[in-house]
């Protein structure tokens, strides 16, 4: 389908954003972090578990703050300012990771954690816009596009690290000036493309202006939780989707550090991460075809199932080209599980309502972002081998499939 205006203009912010993803959350920082630190005298396996707390501490702020800052962003005019608040946290802390000294990784890990607040705040009020760019029939393809481009984008930027890790910033830069100045270019590439959302899109659905809306924000929070039967199948979804995104998000934030304690060289995980943003971009739109033509129901259900094949595969994992076998198939399902959790969810709930709602999306997501990070860590510092951590994702897989097998066919999802 042909997209207008304002929503590429949507689109473009999972593009603005996607160099923040790959770069700071996934390729770069893992990995300059765990430099640091070990050469601060912090062991392989500590290095590891550490950069999970501090994934899990900073998903933990957002989940308490996610139902009243969409409440609160269900207001006239609100939805748009709070996303640029939290997106200008983000951008602004993401510049303060290129200016940490190379020598504090405390400090550099609560910069991290003040830029995911900003990461992961400002998507909960992108994901909410979907209700006001899109209609129902047009959901799936839109979530899908929004995905699939915010990969290629995240690709381009990548790009641009990956000519700079190997000239070494044109003979400029040392290791780790190149990295530091790869997280200058995600807070420019954040903000550049911003723009076409802030000049193009507006919010459609509100509810009355109120004259205490943080207070009201409150009421109503605690309402919809009192009342949440009304909403059966979005609560019950609900809970499916905190067990598996759980495993899907830990595998994100967690893969460059499995890689290395793999001994996997970091110009191979370059690569590896290249590839699977390229694979992700067409695969995340095949996935809004499967939505379209059979069920966005669907759709998620063999995501579930080749996410629980993928975290078996993860006890084999021996060599590089084991790592590079589940690297390509998580590529080709973590767009498309993500996109269509998003549309199923945003045809569930009442449209006036709709930050407020997707503010328990983004608790549950987020919340469930807390455990899997501190399970791999945990498993990992037992066992000493992070390949074991990633494997025990696998039982989270397997709740959130039964769970979401149980919902019914909703006929919105088609």
């Amino acid at each position: 389908m042909g997209f207008n205006k304002k929503q590429w203009s949507w689109i473009f912010y999972d593009w603005a954003n996607s160099g923040y993803g790959i770069i700071v959350t996934t390729a770069v920082l893992p990995v300059y972090f765990k430099s640091v630190a070990q050469n601060a005298g912090v062991s392989q396996a500590n290095a590891t578990a550490f950069w999970g707390y501090a994934n899990s501490f900073g998903t933990l702020i957002v989940s308490i703050l996610a139902p009243v800052l969409g409440a609160l962003a269900d207001y006239p005019h609100h939805k748009k300012r709070l996303l640029s608040y939290f997106s200008f946290l983000g951008i602004i802390m993401t510049l303060g990771l290129a200016i940490m000294p190379p020598n504090q990784w405390q400090l550099l890990l609560a910069v991290y954690i003040l830029s995911i607040i900003g990461y992961s705040a400002g998507n909960l009020f992108y994901d909410s816009f979907l209700t006001d760019v899109a209609d129902n029939e047009h959901m799936d393809a839109l979530s899908s596009n929004g995905y699939a481009y915010g990969y290629l984008g995240g690709v381009i930027a990548f790009i641009l690290f990956l000519v700079l890790q190997l000239t070494s910033g044109f003979g400029m830069l040392s290791s780790y000036g190149v990295a530091r100045f790869s997280f200058l270019l995600a807070a420019i590439w954040w903000i550049v493309f911003f723009v076409p959302l802030l000049k193009n899109v507006k919010q459609v659905y509100s509810l009355p202006e109120n004259p205490h809306p943080v207070i009201s924000s409150f009421k109503r929070v605690w309402g919809t939780v009192t009342h949440l039967r009304k909403y059966k199948a979005a609560a019950w979804f609900l809970v499916a989707y905190f067990f598996y995104i759980d495993g899907v998000d830990t595998i994100f934030t967690m893969a460059t550090s499995i890689g290395m304690d793999m001994g996997i060289t970091t110009t191979t995980l370059m690569l590896v991460l290249l590839v699977v943003q390229l694979v992700a971009f067409p695969f995340s739109i095949l996935y809004g075809w499967i939505a379209n033509h059979f069920s966005a129901r669907k759709g998620i259900l063999l995501a579930i199932i080749l996410y629980f094949g993928i975290c078996l595969y993860a006890l084999k994992l021996n060599t590089t080209k084991d790592f590079w076998i589940l690297a390509v198939l998580v590529g080709t399902s973590q767009g498309g599980i993500q996109a269509l959790s998003r549309s199923y969810f945003g045809k569930l709930i009442p449209k006036e309502s709709g930050s407020e709602f997707f503010g328990f999306y983004n608790i549950l997501g987020k919340f469930s972002a807390v455990m899997g990070p501190v399970l791999v860590g945990i498993v990992t510092q037992i066992t000493g081998r992070s390949t074991i951590g990633a494997a025990s994702l696998s039982i989270l897989f397997l709740i959130g499939l039964v769970i979401f097998l149980m919902l019914p066919r909703l006929t919105t999802t088609k």
